[in-house]
């Protein structure tokens, strides 16, 4: 419970990311963080022991004020905006800035962002680089951040003359600055748009690349309002979850039977394809931490199952997956409904494991996201939901690598 003598902005905490800032009597900012869930993170510092530096803030807080973001990354860059505006005492670590890190823009002919630590970032920072962002308290939360809007914003971190492409630029996240392949104007509005998302200003971008799209759309440019379109599509559907991994304590690992769930431990996800029950396959795809880790895939020809019976097809996959010697899975995601959790709830009791399993219902559009679990392990539910942006993204993996395998046995057999 939170104290009577602690205001609450609109006396409520939502369930929702954003950014918290712990008042004192004074109204002085003594502490800012972000969260994943503002309700349960804030409502943590009153219900657990923390360390003393923690509990002599908590005994001080008067007022709590809180700012809503749509995501997580949103919530990481405006902690690190207001963190640098109001410098809040219990924020910081040592005595001054230097283990803290910074994002900085070059002023190089191609400029590209760089991580670099308070000691090293010299009085005149300022002058010396394009833009410096932050402090950010978490490296590892900053770097994730910045392997997911490399996405959008395709920049070069490698060296102009090199007579093969960098590793990114296959991967269509640089533009090709290694090679001299890069548009110089073109890549000059890439990093212009880099800081305005790093100044919060994520609307403002949406609002140009639309006009920007409908304008390459009218002159009949389509190859460019498609890239615009991708853009426009990529932030406003941030799938963001490793940005804030594990930092919100227990909200990502809570008690199940006798054992725990970690959302940001191992997540197996499997499906079955076929069509009309020729060439079935089903897929095992495997998250750690938040995202793929693709060497961990498995795949299955289904043998003993005829004509289209996914259930059986599913019970088969994970009957042969468990008598491998992999690494057990914190949860079991099934591309399915009731039907299908159910057979995998039936084969890992069989085997005597307790893995919890749910399961994604998709429809024929695969646009419906109803998820299906245990109504007596309510926890795992609420924990489920809020992290329904990663599960999708397995279920949906797991749909892709499963339609791929039976792609490739059905031209197998024609051929």
């Amino acid at each position: 419970m939170i104290p009577k003598n602690v205001k609450i902005k609109s006396n409520k905490l939502p369930d929702a990311p954003g950014v918290y800032l712990m008042k004192d009597a004074a109204g002085k900012v003594m502490y800012v963080g972000k969260a994943t869930s503002l309700k349960r993170r804030v409502t943590s510092y009153f219900q657990k022991a923390h360390d003393a530096r923690i509990e002599d803030m908590v005994s001080r807080i008067r007022k709590i004020d809180y700012i809503e973001r749509p995501t997580a990354l949103e919530a990481l860059i405006l902690e690190a905006n207001l963190i640098k505006h109001y410098w809040p005492p219990y924020n910081v670590r040592e005595k001054d800035n230097k283990s803290f890190l910074y994002l900085v823009i070059t002023k190089d002919e191609y400029p590209k962002p760089l991580l670099v630590r308070g000691h090293d970032l010299g009085p005149d920072a300022s002058k010396k680089y394009k833009a410096v962002f932050g402090p950010y308290t978490n490296p590892k939360s900053l770097r994730a951040a910045l392997d997911l809007v490399r996405k959008v914003f395709a920049w070069s971190t490698c060296t102009p003359g090199m007579k093969r492409p960098c590793f990114y630029y296959h991967l269509k996240q640089c533009p090709g600055v290694c090679i001299g392949a890069a548009n110089k104007k073109a890549y000059q509005k890439t990093i212009r748009d880099l800081i305005k998302f790093f100044e919060g200003k994520k609307d403002g971008l949406l609002k140009s690349y639309g006009r920007e799209m409908k304008k390459a759309s009218k002159e009949k440019r389509f190859e460019e309002a498609a890239a615009y379109r991708n853009k426009i599509y990529f932030l406003e559907h941030i799938q963001d979850v490793a940005v804030l991994k594990r930092e919100d304590g227990d909200v990502d690992k809570i008690k199940v039977g006798e054992g725990s769930v970690n959302l940001f431990g191992r997540i197996e996800g499997y499906d079955v394809s076929n069509i009309s029950g020729t060439s079935t396959v089903a897929s095992m795809v495997v998250f750690e931490q938040g995202a793929p880790a693709k060497s961990e895939y498995r795949k299955f020809r289904i043998r003993s199952v005829s004509g289209a019976d996914d259930i059986a097809a599913l019970k088969e996959a994970l009957t042969r997956r468990f008598r491998n010697t992999w690494k057990h899975p914190d949860l079991i995601l099934i591309d399915g409904g009731r039907g299908q959790v159910n057979i995998a709830n039936h084969v890992v009791r069989e085997l005597g494991y307790g893995i919890p399993v749910v399961g994604i219902a998709k429809g024929p559009s695969r646009k419906k996201v109803e998820l299906v679990c245990d109504p007596k392990h309510r926890d795992l539910c609420r924990l489920c939901e809020q992290y329904s942006n990663l599960l999708v993204q397995v279920r949906d993996e797991a749909h892709r690598f499963a339609v791929k395998y039976h792609r490739e046995v059905r031209g197998r057999l024609k051929n």
